[in-house]
């Protein structure tokens, strides 16, 4: 019975952490305890469960009296978050290219193709997607689980703005172009260059944030 338990408040765990990140559950939403219960067909103990693995991984808040909220990602946090992340992704990038082998080059060639064809239509959510399958495939491709838990947890935190910066003005271009230099390094066994590549395109994704929130400041105020 406790192990059923503990399966169901990871499924309900996992149901939540997807609505955040398909923007269900927007940062700073309330999380309606009852509704979701009568949404789900679940009791408030899984649920309750749940709340604390999200609460613990960062996603969400907790509030005495009040209750559980999205978490909202300050400036602060993505000013020491990216910088750590971008270390850690390009070790990963570096530790991939050693490891690759041409059957792994196709895979990835395949998902760059993909990328490029949803830049060119401009279809950020496909983009995003193909964009984060292939930054998993290089973290697999490390197979360094020290790495690959540290950059997940940081991920989730991440994931809650990182999408907002595809709409960045000339941002969908910029980051396919990084993209491609990370994969060429790959490609021709650079394995320094692919961290280098790696590192630049994780920094650019907080710099297209800060030019986003500049230039929605500058439209408010037109």
């Amino acid at each position: 019975m406790r192990a059923l338990a503990s399966s169901l408040h990871d499924d309900v765990a996992s149901q939540l952490r997807d609505y955040i990140f398909d923007g269900q559950l927007r940062p700073g939403s309330f999380i309606d305890e009852v509704a979701l219960c009568e949404l789900w067909s679940i009791s408030r103990t899984p649920l309750r469960e749940a709340l604390k693995v999200l609460t613990a991984e960062g996603l969400l808040r907790h509030e005495p009296r009040r209750g559980c909220f999205v978490n909202e990602v300050t400036a602060q946090d993505l000013d020491n978050i990216f910088p750590v992340i971008a270390l850690l992704e390009g070790r990963c990038a570096f530790e991939a290219t050693q490891r690759a082998t041409p059957e792994d080059l196709k895979a990835l060639e395949v998902w760059h193709r993909r990328l490029q064809q949803h830049a060119e239509a401009g279809r950020i959510n496909d983009y995003y997607q193909a964009n984060f399958a292939i930054h998993e495939a290089i973290i697999q491709l490390a197979s360094n689980k020290w790495l690959t838990q540290t950059i997940d947890d940081l991920r989730k935190i991440l994931r809650l703005a990182r999408l907002q910066q595809l709409y960045a003005p000339g941002r969908l271009q910029q980051s396919l172009a990084e993209h491609l230099a990370i994969f060429a390094a790959i490609k021709a066994g650079d394995a320094a260059g692919a961290d280098a590549a790696m590192q630049h395109h994780l920094l650019q994704q907080r710099e297209a944030l800060l030019d986003l929130a500049s230039f929605s400041r500058s439209v408010l105020t037109v």
